[in-house]
Parts: structure tokens; sequence; C-alpha cells
């Protein structure tokens, strides 16, 4: 039923054949989160590349004074993978957690080797995945260096208007790196 939309994500990348669909089909297992279940735990050894077919998810670090700090928000139609633990087997480095009711497919290490071996040109859609995420972590940095929090904060439910509901203040205001407080400022400031 979801198989669709995972095949239309990978298509708009590359070029598949029935077959070559057939063994990624084949290896995708779907799996339901309900909101504030892990996915990932930091520090822990199990590593999965993902597709969101419904929910959100925000992936994030605990600093050492157990503060949440927010990297990202993925929603639907949206890969999620730690990408150093997964292929380097080192310990996670984010927490990553549902915000809301969520179904994904998952493709475990052995899984997406194998069908990398099986579908050869799925390494042309890893490596252009790959360039995606280093795009998106490089603006996520500028935007973290050379724009305000108000900048950060337009822009953000200008991309994300249509999700604005499923995230929280708290998560907000850790993804924008401000208090709760401040973001409420800032909120009351942009109505203006």
């Amino acid at each position: 039923m979801y198989k669709p939309a995972l095949r239309l994500n990978i298509e708009d990348k590359i070029n598949l054949t029935d077959d070559e669909w057939k063994c990624i089909a084949e290896k995708a297992e779907i799996i339901k989160l309900k909101k504030n279940e892990f996915l990932q735990i930091q520090g822990s050894k199990c590593s999965y590349s993902l597709f969101i077919l419904k929910g959100a998810f925000k992936t994030y670090i605990l600093n050492e004074k157990g503060k949440e700090i927010i990297i990202f928000f993925s929603f639907e139609n949206e890969w999620i993978c730690d990408h150093e633990s997964f292929y380097y087997q080192k310990l996670n480095t984010y927490n990553v957690k549902a915000i809301q009711d969520s179904e994904i497919f998952i493709f475990n290490e052995v899984n997406k080797m194998l069908l990398i071996k099986q579908v050869p040109k799925l390494v042309e859609f890893h490596i252009i995945m790959i360039e995606k995420v280093n795009f998106a972590l490089q603006q996520r940095l500028l935007d973290l260096l050379s724009k305000t929090s108000k900048q950060r904060y337009l822009e953000f439910i200008e991309r994300y208007q249509h999700k604005m509901k499923v995230i929280s203040s708290r998560n907000l205001s850790s993804y924008l790196g401000v208090s709760h407080e401040f973001l409420s400022k800032i909120k009351k400031e942009s109505k203006q």
C-alpha cells in the first residue's frame, strides 16, 4: 500500500527496473512507532536507514547537562540515517524519536549492503542522498552562524507551515537554539 511512495522517492533520483524494485521492496521492513517512541538512542549500536511513510521525527543529542539539542526534524517522504554509525559501526551519535504516530520503511545494515550488491545503481542514489544531507547540514550551520533567531524562526515556519501543529514550542525552541520564553517573544514580534 505504501510502497509506491518509496519507489517514487527513489525513482525521483534514479531509474529502477521492476526487478530492481522487487529486490528493494523485499528488503524493506515496515514498522509503526507511537508518539514519543525512540527509533534510535544516542550511544547505542543499532542503526538503520529509514524512509518515513507517515509521521514525523526529531533527531537530537543530549548535551552534558541533559538538555535536548534538536538537529533536524524529518517528515513524510524523507530519509533518516546516522551515516557514521551505519557505515562505520560506531555508536549512534543521535537520538531519533517519533513526535507523532509514524510508519516507516526500515533497512538494516545487512539488507542495505545486500541491496547495494544486488542493485548497484543504488550507489548513485546513496551518493545523491549523502550530498543532500551534506548540503542541509551546511545550510543549518550557516543559518546558525549568520542569521538571527527571528530570521531562522520565520524561515522555518515558511518552510514547514503545514507541519507547525506537529512541532511543540519546546521542540522548536530547541531547534532554533533559544529559550522557550525567547521563542514566545519572537512569535509575538512576528505577529505585529
